[in-house]
């Protein structure tokens, strides 16, 4: 397992010692950056012969599964404002990878799909997930826990009432 930040190493939880609510290493939101930003660092080099950052490599994929369709729904889909997708649509147009034009049905509606290099570019992408979880060295099932752990988190989140 990848861990950029050494620093990071909870003790075990003792459940006899009353934890320190403040410390660090009981932080759920560190726990998630620290997370994120080790895994975020096996894709980049990955993701680099493909000339593609993170966030653009998501929006790809979010249409390969499905093609056609609008800025919003991809916004909605990917967990981005759509101020933030925006710019990631116009550098994968000016890749190539992507074209973007007004639905004729609602000119307000800006559609998103993939170019013949876009398409293309799926193929050479295939090997991604496999490279990510060699280098994790995790087993699948512990990925799939992972996984629908986050899923819960984000979820539980979501419904949370906002302050």
């Amino acid at each position: 397992m990848v861990t950029s930040d050494a620093a990071f190493d909870p003790e075990p939880v003792d459940s006899t010692v009353t934890p320190d609510l403040l410390a660090l290493e009981n932080q759920v939101c560190f726990a998630l950056v620290v997370a994120s930003r080790s895994v975020l660092s096996l894709y980049r080099p990955v993701l680099e012969p493909l000339g593609l950052t993170h966030p653009q490599y998501l929006v790809m994929l979010a249409l390969w599964s499905q093609d056609e369709r609008s800025a919003g729904d991809l916004a909605t889909t990917l967990a981005l404002e759509p101020a933030t997708l925006s710019p990631l649509l116009k550098r994968l147009e000016t890749a190539g990878l992507v074209s973007r034009r007004r639905s004729e049905a609602d000119e307000r509606v800006l559609v998103v799909s993939l170019t013949e290099s876009g398409r293309d570019l799926r193929r050479q992408a295939e090997s991604i997930p496999q490279q990510i979880v060699a280098q994790l060295g995790m087993a699948m099932d512990e990925l799939a826990s992972l996984r629908s752990s986050l899923h819960a988190v984000t979820a539980a989140a979501a419904a949370s009432p906002t302050p």
